[in-house]
């Protein structure tokens, strides 16, 4: 198949989702078309089978703000008439569904048959989709889509509760995949003498440090367990809450041992290092960085809150607490890196678990055969 994909290529878990499902259909021998402003950070752009069509935004004076959605149909558009694709695939609802719904239309004017597929995972949702200014637009172009996925249950649930969609929604989960997330012991060794000495724990946080991540709870978190025994905390990823984490991390006088390591594109390398995965978020409607951790045999301790439960067992291949119970976590955390033998035992039990229900080769052929059912009823 040829696929357009449009995705945010910043940091975060939609376009890290996006990006990782057109590497792994490349490899699958799918022609992949990335359309959106920038390269995905996650694509090195030596990929085979894989091409990036950049959207020109022109910024005349007379826009306050330059009309990126409009940009975005006529490109995706014109691309998917020169390389024929067969179908559009789009991650997060705004903007992008509205786009490829335009597409659609303007190709049709030719005769032109162009179906799209919407993805949605979590804030387009839970955040701006159900804002007000959003909602009627995102419920329309939902109903419009082709086919549309969301990437838990809870998700699907919400999304049906928000906007009583008349558009069936299947669930497809996020994926990871197991032969590049996974314990390398002699590598992680390497990896984790960069940061810590033998003796200590380190304990890691993924995210893009939006307020949502709850990151300053990251911190606290790591501060209780810093009073009980040596060890040293990971932050990586960055966002507009990376400032506050950081005063409160020097308040609480752990600035030294806390690392904050910016944007990385492969933290398959970083994740194994560690022995516990912090995720103390707000909300999170599936919790990828929790299943790359899985796929590492790191355990999460996290919060009982959207899809995580439906990722998560508690007690088996991690910890859930209710939101903001910074002291309950902590001392969770410093019991599991105390009984090593619970932790090992958790570490493996969430490495079967990855390798059982979300590793790629047995998730994205969920996604071909989605893609072939909507080519099917499209006449395509």
């Amino acid at each position: 198949m040829k696929i357009g994909i449009t995705c945010y290529p910043t940091y975060g878990g939609s376009g890290v989702v996006a990006t990782e499902l057109g590497i792994e259909l490349a490899n699958r021998g799918h022609d992949i078309h990335f359309i959106s402003y920038a390269q995905p950070f996650r694509l090195s752009g030596r990929e085979e089978r894989i091409h990036f069509h950049e959207v020109p935004v022109s910024n005349y004076p007379l826009f306050e703000f330059p009309p990126y959605s409009l940009a975005l149909a006529t490109r995706m558009s014109e691309v998917a008439e020169y390389y024929d694709l067969d179908l559009l695939h789009v991650h997060y609802a705004i903007p992008h569904s509205v786009s490829a719904m335009l597409a659609r239309q303007m190709l049709a004017r030719s005769g032109r048959r162009l179906p799209f597929v919407t993805t949605l995972h979590g804030t387009d949702i839970t955040l701006v989709g159900a804002d007000r200014a959003y909602l009627p637009i995102t419920r329309y172009a939902i109903d419009e889509s082709d086919g549309v996925t969301a990437i838990s249950d809870y998700l699907r649930r919400k999304t049906v509760e928000t906007f009583s969609t008349t558009r069936p929604i299947h669930v497809i989960t996020n994926f990871v995949n197991c032969d590049v997330y996974l314990r390398d012991p002699e590598a992680s060794a390497t990896v984790r003498a960069q940061y810590a000495e033998p003796e200590e724990a380190v304990l890691v946080h993924l995210s893009n440090f939006r307020p949502v991540k709850r990151i300053q709870d990251a911190i606290g978190i790591f501060a209780g367990v810093a009073k009980e025994m040596p060890a040293r905390l990971l932050m990586v990823g960055d966002g507009p809450e990376r400032s506050s984490a950081e005063w409160l991390a020097k308040s609480l006088k752990i600035s030294d041992r806390v690392h904050f390591l910016g944007k990385h594109d492969q933290v398959n390398h970083l994740l194994p290092a560690a022995d516990l995965m912090l995720m103390p978020s707000e909300l999170e409607s599936f919790g990828l960085a929790a299943l790359e951790a899985m796929a590492c045999e790191v355990p999460t301790i996290g919060t009982n809150v959207g899809g995580v439960p439906e990722l998560i067992q508690n007690g088996v291949t991690g910890l859930l607490f209710p939101v903001g119970d910074v002291d309950a976590m902590a001392q969770a955390a410093v019991g599991l890196l105390r009984d090593r033998d619970r932790l090992k035992e958790m570490a493996r039990a969430g490495r079967q678990e990855a390798q059982r229900t979300y590793c790629a080769t047995r998730v994205i052929p969920k996604y071909e055969e989605f893609y072939e059912s909507i080519l099917r009823s499209s006449g395509n």
